[in-house]
């Protein structure tokens, strides 16, 4: 199978932020790659905008050692490295003062895309968007690209979508999701509305439930300090797993396109009913054997922020009523995997009587690692003594079903970069669907406040705690194992 590559149009990318992590790590390699593959004009620039003293020739350096570090050896070809760093440039800017912005606006070119990554904290957007504008260096048709955390809770998620917009039109803010941008989950909607073999099954006369899993191996790590005031609710739920439960819940859109797929989605969040304390986790890792606990990494000995949380959903509608979707993610687990699975229900009589080996349908649809999909069925066990059932994996792996064409998918940041200069925004966050989703965590975070719950412990390299297995098990269903 061979991959299309579909260049772009000729683009001016500002980073603010540029020399920030998040640029190092994900955005500078990923534009790298889009370029040694074809997809960058060669004439486009990227220019980076950052506090630090720096020139050009310091930028490119500091680029060129995060392509070696962050892009995989195979993709190093010193000649288009050389090319791809002769079209950055870096401009000295203070995003909340004066300086650098008219040296910015210079470097602007006329009849090209003007794209500006905000890749930096929220309580900059507004001073960089009013900036943007006062120097004259965006215009009507020029886009923005957001980070999360979009706010800390609706208020703040207001505030942000109030002060973007006076400034910029709607359909020039891109609210980024990563998840969205992952290969797999666009999958999801490829199997869902492209085949009629799942479509007609995807509903809760079929389905028993839903399991959404995103574990870490990692502990909060040098975030100590922003995790301890989000956690894993503010962190995850609210944007992550949303946007896969959106993906999983929602009615066919009339058509692959921004808005149509977008207002299914909003549908979803609003249709939420609320949870139940009781349905609720919530954990902290502990210390475990010479390890520190999160008690220890965000040095807040009396802190009740969650670095794990399991929790029970309902989505009120025709389609879903009666199925619960289970959603778990924490830090310090056993494995670093995203899945999401779907379980079938038996068949309402077994012919073969009540064999153990018979188990439900489940189809698992995996994010990382070793994305791909894996269908899991009921046949025969080869051999004579009888009728006895096994159960075995109809595996759609990337990797086995593309072959070479598998190892070269791009990463979530690289689509969804490439989607901002082609002004598509499917696969981003629309203000509403912010808002909704934060209307609907603020009244949880806002109940286990007031009862004063804290969270339970638990044990580094495990599944969680124990209470949320008995989630599951008081009806009567078990998690699926975390592998390592």
């Amino acid at each position: 199978m061979v991959s299309r590559v579909i260049p772009v149009d000729l683009f001016d990318l500002v980073i603010f932020g540029g020399t920030g992590d998040l640029a190092r790590r994900k955005i500078l390699p990923g534009l790298y790659r889009r370029f040694l593959d074809g997809q960058i004009p060669e004439d486009s620039r990227i220019i980076a905008a950052a506090r630090s003293e720096m020139d050009d020739a310091g930028y490119r350096d500091m680029i060129r050692e995060a392509i070696v570090e962050f892009v995989s050896k195979d993709k190093q070809d010193k000649t288009c490295i050389e090319k791809f760093l002769s079209r950055l440039a870096y401009v000295q800017v203070d995003a909340t003062g004066t300086d650098g912005w008219d040296e910015l606006a210079e470097k602007m070119r006329d009849g090209v895309v003007r794209a500006f990554y905000f890749s930096v904290g929220p309580s900059l957007f507004g001073a960089i968007a009013e900036r943007l504008h006062a120097y004259h260096i965006a215009d009507e048709d020029s886009r923005i690209v957001v980070e999360k955390p979009f706010g800390h809770d609706l208020a703040t998620a207001r505030a942000l979508n109030q002060t973007l917009a006076e400034h910029f039109d709607e359909t020039q803010i891109y609210r980024i999701d990563h998840y969205l941008g992952k290969e797999t989950v666009q999958n999801l909607m490829a199997v869902r509305f492209a085949n009629m073999l799942f479509e007609p099954l995807w509903n809760a006369r079929n389905i028993d439930h839903i399991q959404i899993t995103v574990a870490e191996t990692v502990g909060v790590g040098g975030r100590g300090g922003y995790y301890d005031k989000s956690g894993a609710m503010r962190d995850m739920v609210q944007n992550h797993l949303m946007q896969l439960l959106c993906l999983i819940a929602m009615e066919p859109p009339y058509a692959f396109e921004p808005d149509a797929v977008r207002d299914e989605k909003l549908k979803v969040i609003r249709a939420l009913d609320p949870v139940e304390p009781d349905d609720i986790v919530r954990g902290q890792y502990g210390a475990g054997e010479g390890g520190t606990s999160y008690l220890d990494d965000v040095e807040n000995r009396d802190s009740r922020t969650e670095s794990y949380i399991a929790m029970k959903l309902h989505v009120a509608n025709w389609r879903w009523k009666g199925t619960p979707f289970y959603l778990r993610t924490g830090k310090r687990l056993r494995a670093r995997t995203s899945e999401i699975a779907i379980v079938f229900k038996d068949p309402p009589h077994s012919i073969f009587g009540d064999q153990e080996t018979h188990k439900s349908n489940v189809l698992v649809i995996r994010l990382q690692p070793n994305e791909g999909m894996n269908l899991k069925v009921t046949i025969k066990e080869p051999g004579p003594g009888g009728m006895r059932l096994v159960e075995v994996p109809l595996d759609m792996s990337f990797k086995e079903a593309l072959g070479p064409d598998a190892e070269d998918i791009p990463d979530a940041y690289e689509r969804l970069i490439m989607d901002v200069i082609r002004g598509n925004q499917t696969l981003f966050m629309r203000g509403d669907e912010i808002e909704a989703s934060w209307a609907w965590t603020d009244p949880i975070i806002e109940g286990w406040e007031a009862r004063g719950d804290r969270p339970v412990s638990y044990d580094p390299g495990s599944s969680g705690p124990e209470d949320a297995l008995m989630l599951m098990h008081k009806d009567g269903r078990r998690w699926r194992e975390v592998k390592v």
